[in-house]
């Protein structure tokens, strides 16, 4: 499968979590940081998966502008997914969370989602990932690959 992941990461806890998502899609998978990938390019995928931290409710700023990139319809036949590193704590639920915001975007550039926009733990707000994420993100990624 032709996938991509692509991701933002502000204290390495995101890039952990793209990197085991992209071990799991297997091979063919490309893992790339924002600043390595091309938004315009994104339609060739057969699958795109988008990881940020959630920061103030959203996704990181620098992911923000490389979303607002993505041209309108240019992910249709794209399967597309999203995910973010987030506190478990109470009041994050005020706020939201990066990883629905990313799933609108994608879905309102002709995205097909594959899966509901999922989150990952942190312990606190610089990390680390909680106990068995890494390993949760695999078998996550496993799932949306048989979709």
């Amino acid at each position: 499968m032709n996938a991509i992941v692509v991701y933002d990461s502000t204290y390495g806890n995101t890039e952990k979590i793209a990197k085991a998502i992209g071990a799991a899609l297997g091979g063919a998978a490309k893992v790339a940081r924002i600043a390595e990938s091309n938004a315009a390019a994104l339609g060739k995928a057969e699958l795109l998966v988008v990881a940020s931290p959630t920061m103030g409710g959203r996704p990181t700023e620098a992911m923000l502008s490389f979303l607002s990139h993505i041209p309108v319809d240019s992910l249709k036949g794209v399967k597309v997914a999203s995910v973010d590193t987030r506190l478990k704590a109470k009041w994050v639920k005020i706020f939201g969370y990066a990883a629905g915001k990313i799933a609108a975007r994608l879905a309102k550039c002709g995205g097909t989602p594959v899966a509901s926009p999922e989150g990952f733990l942190v312990v606190g707000s610089k990390g680390p990932l909680v106990e068995q994420e890494i390993e949760r993100a695999s078998a996550w990624a496993k799932g949306i690959a048989s979709k």
